[in-house]
């Protein structure tokens, strides 16, 4: 079975396939991506078709500097960031704070609504929002948000604690 690499070089030399493979290995990881942020089967679809457009169109470019699921967290998040802009007060984000373990506690979904908690979250900075919907989102370790951001593992998680702590005073606040 050939991996991700030798997918992308195929489809670099212009076999359509092996985009295809690509697609098939990798969308419903991506769809639940989106719907963990989402709540919304339709939005997490249309935003993963928006995804594998933009990956049609750019992997003809790719370096091989990272693994492709990096790469695909990284356009999964910068389409996640242009959905958040454009649906500020239209949609409703799903948060629940999770440890290193990766238990849940759902405190935070029962003390806030869903529509203050992604006003709230509409306000961190890129970075934090970044490292919130992976953490979140993907239930990344912290290890693999460094990787996928570029930033070191304590920088992940002091964006993390703060963006936390920020989404609790400014929902405490109203």
């Amino acid at each position: 079975m050939e991996d991700d690499h030798e997918l992308i070089k195929r489809f670099q030399d212009g076999d359509n396939q092996a985009f295809n493979e690509l697609v098939r290995r990798h969308l419903s990881n991506t769809i639940g991506f989106f719907f963990n942020i989402t709540s919304s089967k339709m939005d997490a679809e249309d935003l993963a078709q928006d995804v594998f457009l933009k990956l049609n169109k750019y992997l003809k470019k790719f370096k091989f500097d990272s693994k492709f699921s990096t790469y695909l967290y990284r356009v999964n998040t910068n389409t996640a960031n242009t959905w958040f802009k454009r649906n500020k007060w239209k949609n409703l984000l799903h948060l629940d704070q999770t440890d290193e373990r990766g238990e849940r506690d759902n405190t935070l979904e029962k003390s806030w609504t869903r529509k203050e908690l992604w006003n709230a979250i509409s306000k961190l900075p890129k970075k934090q929002r970044e490292v919130v919907l992976l953490r979140i989102g993907e239930e990344l370790p912290y290890k693999n948000i460094s990787r996928i951001t570029g930033i070191s593992i304590g920088t992940a998680k002091v964006n993390f604690h703060y963006a936390l702590k920020k989404l609790k005073k400014e929902l405490n606040s109203g």
